[in-house]
């Protein structure tokens, strides 16, 4: 996901123009005490035509869709120019310090950046590893974000580095176009481990991490495999010219970037089926964004607003439509049966059935009120009137796959949208999608109106799952257990011949 095509998303000024009128920014992220938890970074920064310069910390990382003050972490911060002499540095607000005096000079911002939270959205260092999450760790000057970058990294423990950042000739140098690039580049760092690479469409696939742990590693990068060309499958190119998957160890979550995605892993009980196979639908889902929301994208989700946050009504598209495909697609790469896929939608199905908030919110709704209530819709200010879009976003997935294949006579899919707007909006257009359009195209695709399918994305309206699984020979069970209800999907005993062919087709 990384270094080469975000520049559709940021068209600020042409190349003359930056190397003919812009300063220069060398950070330098040093983990020489990992013990005590903290990174430092040493900005240094010359050429300015101006004598005062704010620098923002960004509020949020994209691809984790709530607020979380990196600035917090900043301590011990000062500013001196080339001479060793302090520059007038206020801090503003929250997240903003105003650098003065710095017209025609050189000059350095150093500061530490404190760390105690493993999770793939929030850095973290210690004696073993080091990861940083680029948009936490190293602040912009305000209105300079299309600025190109160049990134040194210190340790002095010879540990080894993953990141989707550009090489640069000298050792642990790397580069960025812009900022939106660089914060799309987490770091790690450590004793890390390479798994034997595979290439799809001759595009290398790397798989580096800390901890891995042991479990069957070359039967693992098999099925990886097997996931990546299936999720390649749906689009049919690559965007980027190699991809790593970015194991940071313990840890919750994954976040998805242009050309790699960083997610938490321990190794553990891979050698079970089961488990094995429930982490290839986790990386099948991560894989699959690098597609559907860093290319594939909501009309906010690009440029971003790393202040206040970019809200859209689209999440269930960019998440949940991930969640439905990383179930086709872990079916298609041969690892799922066709009873394990149902399973799938039996699961998100019962989850979002049982949960009070379906009747109080939207799909959209939960979109853009995840900055609130979370991604999960558990922790708003009432839980029981919130949903989660991985599991509502799924199932109406699914039901808007069925009904363009319906309406089509099994010509046409959701894959035919996610192709369609990956060429109209992001290689023609250059730009994302609206509500409307993201609607719009579905019914191209299908060549008729799909209004109710729709109605069950803005609306709170009772799901008619039956009128849609019919559509490929299906029918959903409902039994009671205990307080709650469990969902099962059968087969119907008759099908016609469209009926047969859609099962078919989407079963594969």
């Amino acid at each position: 996901m990384r270094h080469y095509l975000l520049a559709f998303l940021f068209p600020f000024f042409s190349l003359a123009q930056a190397q003919s009128q812009e300063p220069s920014l060398h950070y330098t992220l040093s983990a020489l005490q990992p013990a005590s938890h903290y990174f430092h970074v040493d900005l240094q920064s010359a050429g300015w035509s101006r004598d005062t310069l704010n620098f923002q910390m960004p509020n949020w990382a994209p691809g984790y869709y709530q607020l979380l003050n990196f600035a917090n972490a900043v301590e011990s911060i000062v500013a001196k120019d080339d001479k060793g002499s302090n520059l007038s540095l206020r801090k503003l607000n929250d997240n903003t310090w105003q650098l003065a005096g710095i017209r025609g000079k050189s000059f350095t911002i150093a500061y530490d950046v404190k760390t105690s939270i493993q999770f793939v959205a929030q850095s973290y260092v210690d004696e073993k590893h080091g990861y940083a999450v680029l948009a936490g760790i190293f602040m912009y000057p305000a209105g300079y974000l299309h600025m190109p970058v160049n990134v040194k990294i210190n340790t002095n423990n010879n540990w080894k580095i993953a990141t989707g950042l550009d090489t640069v000739d000298k050792p642990n140098e790397f580069y960025a176009a812009n900022f939106d690039i660089l914060y799309d580049c987490p770091v790690l760092m450590g004793d890390l481990e390479e798994l034997p690479s595979f290439s799809v469409k001759g595009i290398e696939h790397r798989f580096i991490g800390y901890a891995l742990n042991g479990f069957d590693k070359v039967a693992f990068m098999k099925k990886l495999e097997k996931v990546v060309d299936a999720a390649v499958g749906i689009i049919g190119e690559i965007p980027f010219n190699r991809y790593t998957f970015i194991a940071i160890g313990p840890g919750r979550g994954g976040i998805e970037h242009l050309n790699n995605t960083t997610f938490g892993f321990e190794g553990k009980g891979l050698d079970s089926e089961e488990s094995s196979n429930r982490m290839m639908n986790f990386l099948a889902h991560e894989y699959f964004h690098h597609y559907n929301v860093k290319r594939i994208r909501p009309f906010e989700l690009g440029p971003f607003d790393y202040n206040k946050g970019s809200k859209t009504n689209l999440l269930w598209v960019s998440e949940g439509l991930s969640v439905y495909y990383e179930f086709l697609i872990v079916r298609r790469a041969g690892l799922t049966s066709e009873q394990g896929l149902l399973a799938n939608f039996e699961r998100v199905i019962t989850a979002n059935e049982n949960n009070p908030g379906r009747l109080h919110q939207s799909l959209t709704q939960a979109s853009f009120k995840t900055w609130s209530d979370g991604p999960m819709g558990t922790q708003g200010d009432d839980p029981k009137k919130s949903i989660s879009y991985y599991d509502k976003g799924p199932a109406i997935g699914w039901l808007l796959d069925l009904a363009i294949r319906q309406a089509s006579q099994n010509k046409k899919s959701l894959d035919d949208v996610m192709k369609l707007l990956y060429h109209r909006y992001y290689l023609e257009l250059q730009r994302g999608f609206t509500d409307a359009e993201f609607q719009q195209t579905c019914e191209t695709v299908a060549g008729a109106p799909l209004t109710e399918v729709f109605e069950y994305v803005y609306t709170t309206r009772d799901v008619d799952y039956n009128k849609y699984l019919g559509y490929a020979g299906l029918r959903l069970e409902v039994t009671d257990v205990g307080d709650k209800k469990k969902f099962s999907v059968k087969q119907l005993e008759k099908t016609n011949d469209l009926q047969k062919a859609i099962w078919k087709s989407w079963a594969k």
